[in-house]
């Protein structure tokens, strides 16, 4: 199989999986559901891994980017194109969540709700190098600590898709490997530091993973196992992350199912062998999925401040609060997707004069 650049839409669906699993994760672990309800146990069991959608977020990230990278594209016009497609959301959400704090009030911990931020907070938060900074990786809106790890990966990509690009099967497998040590070292090491989780540099090994593969499935070099196979094999290393100590390791017990899944769903794709995540609905999904995952954990928040009484009141009603928030968010992700996301998108990326002028008429 000679591979080419491409769309591989089943990736696009699988982003709406990994953002819906973040999903159910805040649920169980903001409290929305009455700890003695069958409802709320049987979610913590499914979905008290959620976090694995970040990982899988990560290692999709760099075969992405890797998969679709510009022959003699500069470094200054893809962070143009990278930073018109995650900045304008990123920048709404944080100012809704200042918002958020100044007109329904400060709530200190453990309750997590949104406050008034300073100005140095507000200003890290906003430049994504909040994560790099001791206390602050959870400030304005909670979930935009992983696109301060995307900003470093998108400042460095250059670096590594220029050395992959050179490299054929055998050095592109090691530099797979030498990414899997990147990512199984923290953990190994340090599993009790909870920062890890949310530190840059200690989660570019997922991202440089998602890159070999790339490599691997367009030099036709990929051998494993068929998508369904893998689908299975995520699914049980999903369920494995309870084994592994530590707050890091689900990227630990989920490295190997992700590292086949995604490249399985990239074949599949261009085989153009069956594949559920490349369906209509799930392709719109996940391009509503960034938008989704930005908005999701403020919408949970807003329902528990302003609706106390509605939370933790027992299965049936828990089960219509939570399809409430669901809808809301996905309503909300669709006006960011619409009428943000997009139209920046668009007007970031649009030919400057000088391009246009050497259009041919």
């Amino acid at each position: 199989m000679t591979a080419t650049r491409a769309d591989l839409p089943s990736l696009t669906g699988m982003r709406w999986a990994a953002a819906f699993l973040v999903f159910c994760l805040h649920i169980v672990v903001t409290s929305m559901l009455s700890p003695v309800a069958a409802g709320s146990k049987i979610a913590t069991l499914l979905f008290s891994a959620g976090d694995v959608g970040v990982s899988f977020f990560f290692v999709l990230s760099g075969f992405v980017l890797m998969w679709s990278a510009r022959p003699g594209d500069s470094p200054l016009r893809f962070w143009r194109r990278r930073l018109a497609r995650v900045y304008p959301v990123h920048l709404v959400t944080a100012l809704l969540a200042v918002l958020l704090g100044v007109t329904l009030g400060q709530l200190v911990r453990p309750d997590n709700f949104y406050g008034v931020p300073s100005i140095g907070s507000f200003l890290a938060n906003v430049f994504l190098v909040h994560s790099w900074i001791p206390g602050q990786n959870q400030s304005l809106n909670t979930v935009s600590w992983t696109l301060a790890c995307e900003a470093f990966f998108y400042l460095t990509f250059p670096v590594w898709g220029l050395l992959v690009r050179r490299l054929q099967t055998r050095g592109t497998t090691v530099f797979a490997l030498v990414s899997v040590v990147l990512v199984v070292l923290p953990a190994v090491a340090q599993p009790s530091l909870s920062f890890l989780q949310s530190f840059p540099a200690a989660r570019l090994g997922e991202f440089t993973l998602g890159v070999a593969l790339a490599r691997l499935v367009a030099l036709g070099s990929w051998r494993g196992p068929r998508l369904e196979i893998a689908v299975a094999v995520m699914l049980i290393s999903y369920f494995l992350v309870p084994v592994w100590p530590g707050q890091y390791g689900y990227s630990v017990a989920t490295l190997v199912g992700i590292g086949v899944l995604i490249p399985a769903a990239a074949v599949a794709d261009l085989r153009e062998d069956p594949s559920f995540w490349r369906s209509r609905t799930m392709v719109r999904l996940g391009e509503l999925s960034f938008a989704f995952y930005m908005i999701h954990l403020m919408v949970i928040r807003v329902a528990r401040r302003v609706f106390p009484a509605l939370v933790q009141r027992g299965s049936t009603a828990e089960l219509f609060v939570v399809a409430g928030i669901f809808a809301v968010s996905l309503g909300l992700a669709w006006v960011l997707y619409e009428y943000v996301e997009t139209p920046c998108r668009r007007f970031l990326t649009r030919p400057r004069r000088k391009q246009r002028e050497l259009v041919p008429a």
